[in-house]
């Protein structure tokens, strides 16, 4: 059995590295993805979902690296029902000393004719002996049955059973595309666990996409209802409108003990750090109303809220906001704070560790941001070390910002920009139809490309005109995706930033193999 002694320890199963990764934009690198691995292991997640290795050389190094790197965690790797993809697996997570192989097969009327071209006795015959050769490699095997929640009752048994007789540790269930209600799927479960006759010898997991808004409260009847395994995703990431949202997950369990008397192993203070890392990373910025690490979730305007928070905290909060890792304080940072107060800070409020060389620029930018803004608040430092380390990810970039100057009104705008390109310095100047469209186009002129703008996005940080800006720019060439991101005071150059970033980006990804899109 993969759960513990305690039968209602709930098992934590992050695949944010996995089908995270598969959003569209959502792309990362091998250093990217281990260092939210090092993270989540130090989170207390009890399955890392590291990769699809035989999606290509890239992800297949990557689940390579964290296999190799982390000690404390089951590492685990995705396949399809196919040899191939079974030994790939098996090769990539060969270096941890605790893995795991998640093979899957669809199993719903409508995939089995439409995508598989399988009849329903193909794909049985196929659950047996996807499991068995995989047995070959780990003791640790999970089995899913993609489209569960639209599979056939009987026949959803009957791989089941199959699954558990080859000898699967922990069985599956997807809500693939979101369609479960949580009654419905809570009954599946439960059906399950009646009518299986070997269930006892593994562990019931479910994993919720969000089509309809529906993934956590299905997850959480799940749970109620036998299921001790649970797959998420830090900030809900994942293919269309997401997963379960794993900090949704672990502080329902938690705030409703009464209700749900579950537990995980999640060091819940670290919630909130995970969740900026994640979202500096891939560059989707969380919406402020987003439950427990949303900028709103813990912020209190009404007057009535206000006095009633002032006289006792459980009034207008029913979580502590120290519990997933929030500071009451405020932070006060200006142009007098010195470089060992910004370390600190940097290091205990955001949760992250800068190198010196980054550390150095990430000042430098802090002191100038200092003397043009009148109050450094939290969201501006997290704005300013999100854009350092989005930079610093890459390692040596090719392409590094310069200097800008624009000329924009009625008339004719125009960009004079230097980039420095394999340390070499040039520049050009251009027009467009606006400021923004003058910059990439002198940006195309200094370094010549094919990618298509997929999406600029602007986002004030804080209030006040002189209030930093964060973009994100979205590159396409060859059905790859990359997110550049940049910060300034000045959204032009926060732009520019944010374009450079994302072709040092595409440059890292232009030998890679697109992941396959996967939806188990």
């Amino acid at each position: 059995m993969t759960a513990t002694m305690d039968e209602n320890r709930v098992t934590i199963f992050d695949t944010t590295l996995r089908d995270g990764e598969q959003s569209p934009g959502a792309s990362m690198d091998m250093a990217e993805k281990l260092k939210i691995a090092l993270f989540l292991e130090e989170m207390g997640v009890d399955v890392i979902e590291a990769g699809f290795p035989i999606a290509s050389a890239g992800d297949f190094e990557a689940v390579h690296q964290i296999a190799n790197t982390l000690k404390n965690v089951t590492v685990c790797a995705l396949s399809r029902a196919d040899r191939g993809d079974i030994e790939c697996c098996a090769a990539a997570i060969a270096p941890a000393p605790r893995r795991r192989i998640h093979t899957f097969i669809s199993t719903s009327a409508l995939h089995m004719k439409y995508k598989l071209r399988m009849t329903p006795e193909q794909v049985h015959e196929r659950v047996g002996e996807s499991v068995r050769y995989a047995r070959t490699f780990t003791d640790d095997v999970e089995w899913s049955a993609e489209d569960g929640s639209r599979t056939d009752s009987d026949f959803l048994c009957r791989c089941v059973e199959a699954a558990i007789r080859a000898g699967a540790r922990t069985i599956n269930i997807p809500d693939t595309v979101g369609y479960a209600i949580p009654d419905e799927f809570s009954s599946r479960i439960a059906m399950l666990l009646n009518r299986v006759p070997n269930i006892d010898r593994a562990i019931l997991s479910v994993h919720c996409h969000n089509d309809l808004g529906l993934a956590v409260a299905n997850a959480l009847a799940a749970v109620q209802a036998g299921a001790r395994q649970v797959e998420c995703t830090l900030n809900g990431l994942g293919e269309r409108a997401g997963n379960a949202a794993l900090e949704e997950i672990v502080m329902a369990l938690r705030t409703r003990y009464d209700h749900l008397p579950f537990t995980t192993g999640i060091k819940t203070e670290l919630i909130t750090r995970a969740s900026k890392l994640v979202s500096a990373i891939t560059g989707f910025v969380v919406q402020p109303n987003k439950a427990i690490v949303g900028a709103n979730a813990f912020a209190h305007e009404a007057g009535i809220h206000q006095d009633g928070l002032l006289k006792h905290a459980a009034t207008y909060e029913i979580m502590p906001p120290e519990a997933v890792g929030l500071s009451q304080a405020k932070i006060v940072l200006g142009k007098h704070s010195g470089r060992r107060a910004f370390r600190e800070k940097v290091r205990t409020l955001l949760g992250y560790e800068l190198s010196e060389h980054a550390l150095e620029e990430a000042f430098r930018r802090f002191k100038d941001l200092a003397d043009r803004k009148k109050e450094i608040f939290e969201e501006d430092l997290t704005a300013l070390v999100g854009d350092e380390l989005a930079q610093g990810l890459q390692g040596e970039d090719r392409i590094r910002f310069g200097t800008l100057e624009v000329m924009c009104g009625s008339r004719h705008p125009s960009a004079d920009l230097e980039l420095v390109i394999d340390g070499v310095v040039q520049g050009v100047s251009a027009t467009g139809n606006g400021p923004i469209d003058a910059i990439f186009i002198a940006i195309r002129a200094i370094f010549p490309h094919a990618a298509r703008l997929q999406l600029y996005q602007v986002h004030a940080v804080t209030q006040g005109t002189d209030a930093q800006a964060e973009v994100t720019v979205r590159l396409e060439e060859n059905g790859r995706s990359v997110n550049g991101y940049g910060a300034d005071t000045d959204t032009l150059v926060a732009s520019a930033r944010a374009y450079v970033n994302a072709l040092n980006r595409l440059l890292v990804k232009r030998e890679k193999t697109a992941p396959t899109a996967l939806s188990a």
